[in-house]
C-alpha cells in the first residue's frame, strides 16, 4: 500500500491522466503508456461492481507494480456494494478509486449507473460516501456537465454540492453532456458541444476542490492553457491514437525528462515485458494492438501498422515482430534523410 499513501499525499499537485476507456486502457496498455511518461496517472477500464465482488480478480484487476500512478474505475450505484468493491481495489494497491457517473452506453444505464447518476446527485454522494468510510485512498468521481434536457447549471453544481459533503477528492468533468435519448455513446463522444466555460466557472466556485477536465483535449499547448484555470487534465483517445504524445507529458508539465526519447526507445523498453506475457501464453497482438499508434505521420507508419495487423496475430507470433515493424519506420527514416 506504499504506492496508495504517495498517491495520497500529493493528490492536490496538478494531475495529468489518462482516461479509462473500455477495451482499450487494460494492463498492457497502460504497462505501454507508463513507459512513455513516469507521471501521468493511468485508468483501468470501467469494472462494475458485480464483476469486482464476484469475478476473477486477478484477470480483472490484476497490474504491474510497473503501473503505478494506477487508478481503477467502478461501475455502479449500490452504496453498499460499492464499498465493498472499493475496499477490495484498495487492498489490491490501487491508489485511487473512481467513480463512473458519465458513461452513457444502453448497458450501463440498464445497469442504473453510468451518466444517468447525474439525475440522482443524492446517491451519488451516498455512494462517495460509503466508499470514503472504507478505504483510505483518494475517491473521485467523472462526471458530464448533464444529461438530456438538464440545465448543465444546475446539474452539475447539484452533484457536486452532494459529492463535495461526501468528502470526494476530486471531480473529473467531461466537459459536454451526455444525450441518453437519440446520440449512441460513440456519438455521445463528439457531438454534444463542448463547455469548458462550464467547468472552469465549477473551479471558481470551488476553488478548494480538484477539478479535473476532459474532453477534446489534445494538445501539450491545450494542456498548459487548462492548467492555468484548474487542477488537471484528463486525456483520451488521443493518448491512444497517438500515444508518443506522451512523450510530452513529464517534461511540459513537471520539468522533467520522458522515461524514453522516442517511439523507438519505446519498442525496446517494452521488450522484456513482451517476452514476459508471451512466455505465459499472451499472444502477441493484446499488446501490440495498443502501439498502432505508434510514429503518426512518419514515414513508414502504414507499414509499420500493416505489418503489426497481419503478423502479430498470428499464432506464435514472437517479438521479432515488433522489431521487424519498427524497423520499416527505422529504414523509412534513413532513406527520406539519404533523399534530401
Amino acid at each position: 500500500m506504499t504506492m496508495a499513501k504517495e498517491n495520497t499525499s500529493n493528490f492536490n499537485r496538478f494531475r495529468f491522466s489518462v482516461a479509462p476507456m473500455m477495451d482499450w486502457t487494460d494492463r498492457h496498455c497502460r504497462f505501454f503508456h507508463r513507459i512513455l511518461s513516469r507521471r501521468a496517472l493511468l485508468y483501468t477500464e470501467m469494472l462494475t461492481t458485480g464483476a469486482v465482488i464476484h469475478g476473477d480478480r486477478q484477470r480483472l484487476l490484476g497490474f504491474s507494480g510497473h503501473e503505478h500512478p494506477v487508478a481503477v474505475q467502478l461501475g455502479g450505484s449500490n452504496p453498499k456494494d460499492l464499498a465493498i468493491a472499493a475496499r477490495i481495489c484498495a487492498d489490491l494497491g490501487y491508489g485511487e478509486i473512481n467513480l463512473n457517473v458519465g458513461c452513457p452506453s444502453d448497458r450501463v444505464q440498464e445497469g442504473r449507473f453510468g451518466a444517468c447518476l447525474m439525475a440522482e446527485p443524492e446517491l451519488v454522494g451516498e455512494s462517495v460516501a460509503a466508499m470514503k468510510a472504507v478505504v483510505d485512498v483518494p475517491v473521485t468521481v467523472k462526471c458530464r456537465i448533464g444529461i438530456d434536457e438538464q440545465d448543465p447549471e444546475l446539474a452539475l453544481d447539484r452533484l457536486t454540492a452532494s459529492v463535495r459533503a461526501a468528502g470526494v477528492d476530486a471531480l473529473i468533468v467531461h466537459a459536454r453532456k451526455a444525450w441518453l435519448k437519440g446520440l449512441s455513446p460513440r456519438e455521445n463522444r463528439d457531438i454534444p458541444p463542448l463547455d469548458y466555460d462550464r467547468v472552469y466557472r465549477l473551479k471558481a466556485a470551488n476553488p478548494d476542490l480538484v477539478v479535473v477536465i476532459n474532453g477534446g483535449v489534445k494538445t501539450p499547448t491545450e494542456w498548459r492553457g487548462h492548467c492555468e484555470r484548474l487542477d488537471g487534465v484528463m486525456i483520451g483517445r488521443e493518448a491512444y491514437q497517438n500515444p508518443e504524445i506522451l512523450l510530452a507529458v513529464d517534461h511540459v508539465l513537471f520539468g522533467e525528462a520522458a522515461p524514453v526519447a522516442d517511439g523507438f526507445e519505446a519498442i525496446e523498453a517494452i521488450a522484456p515485458y513482451v517476452e514476459a506475457q508471451l512466455a505465459h501464453g499472451v499472444r502477441l497482438s493484446s499488446i501490440t494492438r495498443h502501439m498502432i499508434g505508434l510514429f503518426p505521420g512518419r514515414s513508414g507508419a502504414r507499414l509499420f501498422r500493416r505489418h503489426l495487423a497481419t503478423e502479430a496475430v498470428k499464432p506464435g507470433a514472437g517479438l521479432n515482430v515488433l522489431f521487424d515493424a519498427g524497423a520499416f519506420v527505422r529504414r523509412a527514416g534513413e532513406e527520406r534523410a539519404q533523399a534530401a
